[in-house]
């Protein structure tokens, strides 16, 4: 640690935020771990240790009172969010908050409320897919039209298992969130419509789910998007997008990990969690993060993205019940221009 690395604190040492307090202590330049805030005593503990330069706190104003932090990541469930993202942005502190924003366009506007009483955004919204080195290059070959027209995007998100919390829902909320942030980041154009269309059902499915499903968007510019959301694969967690251009095709993610050739045979490892798929994304993510916060500005989506696909996820989780469901997001504050 130096006097001028960036003092940052980490809310919640779950699985992502001690992820991130690894991820900052050991590979990302100019900051510090210097406060993790965790209610969980097991978890605070285990997180300062791999932070040697941290405090632990139970609570975000405690560690605010003792003047811990220069800036926040907020890594907590979804629900959490509000509650630490308004005394950080009170207190004037750069934000980087994992997705969602929150998890509904009620909270989400209140935060962009809040947010517009100072002089700038000072979230940033943790879509670490932005970062992916596949999906930029894909980005810029979308945006040259060196591959000509874009028509169709095609998607994939598939999961081995999924945890006895997940829910239908978060077929949605909790997976489909990504492809809601970066399909129109992608094509240059907002989502106009949602629909859901489910497919036969996996015998492998928990009961409480009802899935595979086929995720269909219309986009404002016409492009049309299937997202296959698939969390019962069992082989991997595979995440990829395939572009159709009017005379060609581009693909990413399919495959993404180690090839071999042995014992007569070819095969490709797959990935088993987002943390290794995503791990340099992740890592380009928060040091570009911590570079802009430097600038005094942010590198990354903002609370307005976070807000639109808030309201994505609403129409989503209402097409779950069957037709095309409007995405109808409100005129962007200039703020955010």
């Amino acid at each position: 640690m130096t006097s001028t690395d960036l003092r940052v604190g980490v809310v919640g040492a779950g699985i992502m935020g001690a992820d991130h307090v690894a991820r900052i202590t050991q590979r990302i330049s100019g900051a510090t771990v210097s406060a993790v805030v965790e209610p969980d005593t097991g978890r605070a503990a285990a997180a300062t240790v791999a932070a040697p330069d941290s405090r632990a706190f139970s609570r975000l104003e405690d560690a605010l009172d003792a003047g811990a932090v220069d800036a926040l990541l907020v890594a907590t469930p979804g629900q959490f969010h509000e509650p630490m993202l308004l005394p950080a942005l009170e207190a004037g502190l750069p934000i980087l908050c994992e997705k969602p924003l929150t998890p509904d366009s009620e909270s989400s506007w209140r935060v962009l409320e809040a947010e517009q009483k100072l002089d700038r955004p000072h979230i940033q919204v943790g879509f670490m897919r932005r970062f992916d080195a596949e999906y930029q290059a894909l980005k810029q070959l979308i945006a040259s039209g060196d591959a000509g027209e874009l028509v169709m995007l095609r998607c994939v998100h598939r999961n081995p298992t999924v945890p006895d919390s997940y829910q239908q829902s978060m077929l949605i909320t909790d997976s489909v969130v990504h492809e809601f942030d970066v399909v129109p980041w992608l094509a240059g154009s907002d989502i106009r419509t949602v629909e859901v269309k489910y497919a036969r059902r996996n015998p492998r499915s928990p009961e409480r789910l009802r899935e595979p499903i086929l995720v269909l968007m219309e986009l404002e510019n016409g492009v049309l998007v299937d997202v296959e959301m698939n969390v019962s694969v069992q082989f991997g967690y595979q995440v990829g997008t395939e572009a159709v251009f009017e005379s060609s095709l581009a693909r990413i993610g399919q495959p993404s990990g180690l090839q071999t050739w042995r014992d007569g045979t070819f095969s490709v490892a797959e990935h088993q969690s987002y943390t290794t798929r995503f791990a340099a994304a992740y890592d380009a993510q928060i040091q570009r993060w911590v570079d802009a916060v430097g600038r005094g500005t942010i590198d990354g989506p903002n609370a307005w993205d976070g807000y639109r696909v808030a309201v994505a996820c609403e129409a989503g989780v209402k097409a779950l019940g069957g037709g095309v469901v409007e995405v109808d997001v409100p005129e962007r504050p200039a703020f955010y221009a």
